[in-house]
């Protein structure tokens, strides 16, 4: 199929500011829907970026924890984060401006041009926050070569409706084995996911075979769904 002519694809563009409340500030996503899944806002990383708006909030004493409390903690530096399958890079770069976090998001090589876009289109947002910090990397799930290149000093790894294609189960297993079966500490995965199907079942019943696996929040269904989105934590054994 040809590709749409410049100005078509100019119109097909959507940009959106998403607010984070805590800091009074908002992240700008462009979206390119015709360029396929990836270069689209899906109802679960709102969730998750509303979830680190909502435990920035709660950074105060006397607040109520958040699902995110007892997760996000690095002692004495700064917290480093690798988010898998970031698309428009919302959440990532929503974590490193709400969490003072070194972040690395990844993707698909053809998604980083995007990517790389709306992190350098939220410099400013970024340069305000408390030294956070976004890097752009590929990272093919199951490539070695890409995992081994981004490496494993993070705290905490973050996904949003990533189990989508059946046939990328296997290859995000491998990769969630990797990052947290295959480090020296305790890495946890943190992924914000909404139901669509029920082949989805034999991707968790595998990850519960090699990790403890966890619903941490759940969120109400909305836009006349039946099902909301549920964040789980994923973290090994012992």
């Amino acid at each position: 199929m040809s590709e749409p002519p410049p100005e078509t694809a100019v119109q097909e563009q959507q940009q959106e500011s998403y607010l984070l409340h805590s800091i009074n500030s908002a992240v700008v996503i462009r979206q390119l829907p015709s360029q396929g899944l990836s270069f689209q806002l899906w109802p679960a990383a709102t969730t998750l970026y509303t979830l680190l708006d909502r435990h920035r909030s709660g950074d105060d004493a006397a607040a109520q924890p958040t699902p995110l409390s007892a997760l996000l903690t690095a002692p004495n530096r700064r917290l480093r984060i690798l988010e898998l399958g970031s698309g428009t890079g919302l959440v990532g770069i929503a974590a490193a401006a709400l969490l003072g976090a070194t972040v690395t998001v990844t993707d698909l090589p053809r998604v980083l041009p995007n990517l790389q876009f709306n992190v350098d289109a939220n410099a400013g947002i970024l340069a305000a926050a408390a030294g956070g910090t976004v890097g752009v990397a590929a990272l093919a799930w199951g490539d070695r070569a890409h995992m081994e290149a981004v490496g494993w000093d993070y705290d905490i790894v973050l996904g949003s409706d990533v189990v989508y294609h059946d046939h990328l189960y296997e290859p995000l297993l491998q990769t969630l084995k990797f990052f947290l079966l295959e480090s020296e500490k305790r890495i946890v995965f943190v992924m914000a996911h909404l139901k669509r199907w029920k082949k989805e079942s034999a991707f968790f019943k595998k990850a519960k075979k090699l990790f403890d696996v966890d619903v941490i929040h759940t969120d109400s269904p909305s836009d006349g769904g039946r099902v909301g989105v549920n964040v789980y934590r994923f973290v090994r054994r012992g």
